[in-house]
């Protein structure tokens, strides 16, 4: 029995990202819109913790090395997908300067998810392969 293919799928676009919803996360993960709901309290709780260690020490450099732009939740443009990590860093280095931009296109050389029960699925499979240099 012969059976038709599926048509192809229409690749999702920046359109695509700015016209969803305010309340959610959208990002584009193999021309596939994703969308997801803000983060739980719990999780900004943890979020928040993890960002008052994080700058003090690497991007402040007070007790700790210092020279790392920390960035929270950017939205970052690479190849063709868009994604929103929790937390993303690169060194001074790579960026002497946070750009003027709604999307880095320079990949980071570290990222970090807060996961949760809800998002740990979506964070550890889909989107980390993404953010491989």
């Amino acid at each position: 029995m012969l059976t038709m293919a599926d048509p192809a799928k229409k690749r999702a676009t920046y359109d695509d990202v700015l016209a969803a919803p305010e309340h959610q996360v959208a990002e584009i993960l193999n021309g596939e819109l994703v969308l997801h709901p803000r983060p739980a309290a719990r999780h900004a709780v943890a979020h928040s913790i993890l960002g008052a260690e994080l700058i003090g020490q690497f991007y402040i450099g007070r007790n700790g090395p210092g020279g790392w732009v920390i960035l929270f939740e950017p939205e970052l443009h690479l190849n063709d997908d868009v994604l929103v990590p929790d937390v993303a860093g690169w060194r001074r280095e790579r960026m002497p300067e946070i750009p003027d931009v709604v999307g880095i296109q320079l990949s980071p050389d570290w990222v970090c998810e807060v996961l949760s029960p809800s998002t740990q699925a979506r964070d550890s499979r889909r989107q980390a392969p993404h953010l491989r240099a």
